[in-house]
């Protein structure tokens, strides 16, 4: 029975921020995710969220910066995070502290770490201990706080000069960590345009309980679901045959309209009975 979440960072895109909370309500979410929530006040959003009725499931550590200020335009100066990346340590433990202090806000049980963007040619080994070593920290520092880290292959396409790609190096990465605060981020748009084969590598990785969220989109153009070459009907009755339980982020750019591109969904629930 899946469950979906509204990413709020590409959905509702016409409204103000703040104004998507209830727009998704309105149109039968009851979780939401999305990137950052550093641009504002803790309380004004855990408020949102209550007066809505929905559950924030899941949103992202800063991707930079050391002062709050800093971490909320991070992004828009290109930052893709800190915790692949030497030298920058302080500024990705200060990130995962504001982190977790929203996630206690808002009630938020998962926070995704981003890697960094690394420089062309750099060898595996100038990053991969740093990149150990700060999800070993954060992965303590989340368990300490009833949360739990997120890492995520995202595509080279995409993102150029990110270091985690392939579904394979994150859960070599959980192995290493050892911790069970520590988990994969699943997004099946980017795990199509690397590996493809994604009923394969869903029955890899479901059954061994380290895929703490899983994200959708079409592929290649990252629009509804039902828009490109992927059989989404086919893939959530295989999520649910492998008895996953957790939310499903609806990580898409609506093609024409978030309400009006709804109908993907209105079809998966009235198929499996999901929410």
């Amino acid at each position: 029975m899946p469950r979906f979440a509204a990413n709020l960072s590409l959905m509702y895109t016409e409204l103000p921020f703040l104004e998507r909370f209830g727009a998704a309500a309105r149109d039968g979410f009851t979780a939401v995710e999305y990137l950052f929530p550093y641009a504002f006040e803790p309380g004004e959003l855990a408020a949102r969220l209550r007066h809505h009725g929905l559950r924030q499931v899941l949103f992202n550590a800063p991707p930079g910066g050391l002062e709050r200020a800093a971490m909320a335009t991070a992004w828009d100066q290109g930052e893709r995070g800190t915790a692949a990346l030497a030298g920058r340590e302080a500024e990705f433990r200060a990130g995962v502290h504001a982190a977790l202090h929203y996630a206690q806000a808002l009630a938020c049980p998962r926070i995704h770490l981003m890697a960094g963007l690394l420089p062309a040619g750099l060898e595996p080994a100038a990053w991969h201990s740093v990149y150990l070593d700060n999800l070993r920290w954060a992965a303590e520092q989340a368990g300490r706080s009833g949360c739990t880290v997120l890492i995520e292959p995202i595509n080279p396409r995409d993102m150029p000069g990110y270091p985690l790609n392939r579904q394979g190096e994150a859960h070599a990465l959980l192995q290493a960590v050892d911790s069970p605060h520590l988990q994969v981020q699943m997004d099946l748009y980017h795990c199509q345009i690397v590996e493809g084969d994604l009923a394969t590598r869903l029955r890899q990785y479901l059954p061994t309980g380290r895929v703490g969220h899983i994200q959708i989109a079409g592929v290649p153009e990252r629009h509804e679901p039902d828009q490109g070459e992927l059989n989404y009907p086919y893939l959530f009755g295989l999520i649910d045959a492998l008895g996953y339980e957790g939310w499903i982020g609806c990580e898409y750019r609506p093609a024409a309209g978030t309400t009006a591109g709804l109908g993907w969904r209105d079809r998966a629930r009235s198929t499996t009975g999901s929410s």
